[in-house]
């Protein structure tokens, strides 16, 4: 059995469905409680790590996926410890990429590698479903604004992400490995504006802000280290932060998605 926490997010909820496609069976674990019929479900938060150990009974791996509040609130060193006396010998962390560029603290990494337990950690770059926060005025008022209107960076599909979680909470062998996972080509905004414009079929206007204007919007939903740091990549990415990264296609043994394959597949957001 596999416990997946944060099961309900862009992440969590195609991992689910991954792991159930092979024939696994999965605890999704959330704050809400809520899983895909036939999925065993238990209610969480991994602010209070006693509450996930009647997920783990007989548990032979963990994915560990914390919220945006988790560092503020949240002690990962707590989880693990609940994780190891609850006898599961495997762990997989979903980080960020800017934890290997320096960006964010790896605090978070640290408890995982320092546990004692098998770990493999997945950093993501820039997640393609960022645009969903264009999706209300594509759809209603075909714009698009976004800052940095031609900075490019390698937008990974969440699919991706999850299905090399699949794969590496399948495989012991992926102990001890970092991952860092990219799109297959490095995409700015406004590129990204004219890939969801060819597959709705009409026109949209792009609209380029200014960091004072997204900052104002990004405080809306993240903290404000969050947004200062996520302004510091989209306008002044470094080498690393847009390089293309082989490691999607060396697990899965394919090609990563590009974003027009993610845009195609929720399109239904954007119409």
């Amino acid at each position: 059995m596999i416990v997946i926490t944060g099961a309900t997010g862009n992440v969590g909820k195609p991992l689910v469905q991954a792991l159930t496609e092979a024939g696994e069976q999965v605890t999704a674990v959330s704050r809400t409680g809520t899983a895909p019929a036939g999925v065993r479900a238990h209610q969480s938060d991994l602010t209070d790590p006693e509450s996930l150990v009647p997920a783990l009974d007989g548990a032979k791996a963990v994915f560990l996926l914390t919220a945006a509040d988790f560092l503020a609130n949240g002690n990962l060193e707590h989880v693990i410890d609940v994780v190891r006396t609850a006898g599961v010998p495997r762990v997989v962390l979903l980080s960020s990429q800017g934890v290997g560029t320096g960006r964010h603290p790896k605090n978070l990494e640290d408890a995982v590698t320092q546990s004692g337990l098998d770990w493999t950690i997945l950093r993501p770059g820039n997640f393609a479903s960022n645009a969903f926060q264009w999706a209300d005025s594509i759809r209603t008022q075909r714009t698009m604004a976004a800052p940095y209107a031609e900075v490019a960076l390698p937008a990974v599909d969440p699919q991706d992400i999850a299905e090399v979680a699949a794969a590496v909470l399948r495989d012991p062998s992926h102990a001890g490995a970092i991952y860092t996972l990219t799109g297959p080509a490095a995409i700015a905004p406004r590129q990204q504006a004219e890939v969801i414009e060819a597959a709705v079929g009409e026109p949209i206007q792009f609209v380029e802000l200014s960091r004072d204007e997204a900052r104002t919007r990004m405080l809306t939903y993240m903290p404000e280290p969050v947004a200062e740091a996520t302004l510091d990549v989209l306008g002044t990415p470094s080498a690393a932060e847009q390089e293309v990264r082989p490691d999607v296609e060396k697990v899965l043994q394919r090609p990563a998605h590009t974003f027009a394959d993610w845009v195609d597949r929720n399109l239904t957001a954007f119409r």
